[in-house]
């Protein structure tokens, strides 16, 4: 059976001032496949992903999320994009140094008036294979960069997203970690049908994928 498209790039660009981070970039994501974004520091990837998740608006060219462009979006549907279709793992774990980690976790249900009981019963389970059962209760300042790294992967898992887009979700982890994670991500995805763009620099992240996307310069190299 073949699957539907979930996301496509149409001759997409990014400007900063007269820097071209991206240019004419042509993509095409399936639902439920796992891709992942490779090039040198500077090539353009952590930039594709903002555009993918609605962070950045492209400077020109279009972002198909199924039928709808991103670009047409007003302001309100784009957040609703982000907060029901979207879960997005940062480089940098941007949680709320106010709030303990289970409520940073359970923050994207509340924002979408969301029952934070039936989250709570997907999440537990996989605080606990991720090792992190324990810091649930604790503020992020109270835990390590590695444990705030599976926490907000947590968050970014928490309403089972049609697309998680990860940058560098491995970064601040060692090899037994990074590979755990990875294939924890690849599984979890794979269970809930859920589309994976992971950007990373790890080689050994970047082995466990067959659909490699590889940018070079802001461009796409086939």
């Amino acid at each position: 059976m073949s699957k539907n498209i979930i996301i496509r790039t149409e001759r997409l660009t990014k400007k900063f001032g007269k820097f071209v981070a991206l240019n004419d970039i042509n993509l095409t994501l399936l639902e439920g496949e796992q891709y992942v974004i490779k090039g040198h520091s500077g090539s353009g990837k952590s930039t594709l992903l903002y555009l993918l998740g609605g962070m950045e608006r492209p400077t020109g060219g279009e972002i198909w999320f199924r039928e709808s462009t991103l670009g047409s979006l007003s302001d309100e549907l784009l957040a609703n994009y982000r907060n029901r279709d979207l879960g997005f793992v940062f480089q940098f774990h941007y949680l709320l140094a106010t709030m303990n980690c289970l409520d940073n976790i359970l923050l994207p249900a509340r924002v979408g008036n969301i029952n934070s009981n039936e989250v709570k019963k997907f999440i537990i389970p996989l605080a606990q294979t991720l090792g992190v059962t324990e810091c649930l209760s604790k503020y992020p300042y109270e835990i390590s960069g590695g444990e705030q790294q599976r926490i907000s992967l947590l968050r970014a898992l928490s309403l089972k997203p049609k697309l998680l887009l990860c940058d560098e979700p491995t970064g601040n982890l060692d090899s037994e970690n990074m590979i755990k994670v990875t294939a924890m991500l690849k599984e979890l995805s794979k269970n809930m049908g859920t589309t994976l763009v992971i950007v990373t620099h790890e080689a050994e992240v970047s082995a466990q994928f067959t659909n490699i996307i590889t940018l070079k310069d802001g461009r796409l190299l086939h």
